[in-house]
């Protein structure tokens, strides 16, 4: 959270994630406040400036919603078969249809288009040519001529 808008208890989310439900009414979202993790029960959301205004359960001051300035809202792992994990990705082996290999992931890098894989010797992959993806292994289907 980057701190509180207006004087009812909403406060300004910068979302990490694409996942935007998260921020739906009734969602929980956790904040760490001592030693342990206080529930926080979204009623509201909307978009504001590339960021999200949010309301939650409980927060309905402007003093209530500063206590609440620069914490780290954490969430449930998301389960979604289909998704691509930056962490799973990195360190895997490129490899084409036909089983040719391009060496190994050392990064992905964000791009409006479609975020891109970027290889240990430089290159460049847009993800929407992964075909699948096992452990340590990515499988593309990429144009010709675009690792050369």
């Amino acid at each position: 959270m980057m701190r509180p808008h207006g004087l009812k208890g909403e406060v300004i989310v910068a979302l990490l994630t694409n996942r935007t439900e998260r921020l739906g009414r009734g969602s929980t979202l956790l904040v760490e406040e001592g030693e342990g993790l206080r529930a926080l029960e979204v009623t509201g959301s909307r978009a504001h400036q590339n960021r999200f205004l949010v309301s939650f359960a409980g927060v309905t001051t402007r003093e209530e919603a500063d206590l609440l300035r620069r914490a780290i809202l954490l969430a449930e792992a998301v389960v979604d078969e289909e998704a691509l994990f930056v962490h799973e990705l990195i360190g895997c082996e490129v490899v084409e249809l036909d089983g040719s290999s391009h060496g190994r992931v050392a990064a992905v890098q964000q791009n409006p288009a479609s975020d891109l894989l970027v290889g240990e010797e430089g290159w460049l992959v847009p993800l929407r040519f992964v075909v699948s993806h096992e452990a340590g292994r990515i499988v593309v289907d990429t144009p010709a001529g675009l690792f050369e």
